[in-house]
């Protein structure tokens, strides 16, 4: 989930503890038993940051997959042994001008980047790429 403010002039970054890795990146989580890829997403952002957004179907940045041997090992332990990929679908939410994240246990830092800042931070190619394909996708 990419959260933006100032109408996309700012991207937010949210730095993963320890536990989950220790690199800049997005809003981001799986999908629970019966749930769809956008309720998750909402799910996600408030958990992770305590932002309440409803984003409507049909806002899909795009859809990727990544190898589950990209993520730590304590990370690949909570996935059943047969799944070998994570599918992604990127949703984007415009945070209110002034609002600033509560960060769950997951996160120890955040920062409010520009979009070329939040591209050079993101640790995955997958992420900046989806960011990218958002910010040409952008009116203005």
């Amino acid at each position: 989930m990419f959260v933006t403010r100032r109408n996309g002039s700012e991207v937010l970054v949210l730095h993963r503890s320890p536990r989950q890795g220790v690199y800049w990146h997005v809003v981001a989580g799986g999908v629970e038993p019966g749930e769809t890829a956008l309720e998750a997403a909402e799910r996600e952002l408030q958990e992770e940051t305590g932002l309440v957004a409803k984003v409507t179907a049909g806002t899909e940045v795009t859809e990727y997959v990544y190898p589950l041997t990209e993520e730590p090992a304590e990370r690949r332990q909570q996935y059943d042994p047969s799944v070998v990929e994570v599918k992604v679908t990127c949703f984007q939410a415009e945070a209110p001008d002034g609002w600033e994240p509560r960060l769950d246990w997951e996160h120890d830092d955040y920062r409010w980047c520009d979009p070329i800042q939040a591209v050079d931070t993101l640790r995955w190619p997958e992420t900046v790429q989806a960011l990218l394909q958002l910010l040409t996708a952008a009116p203005g």
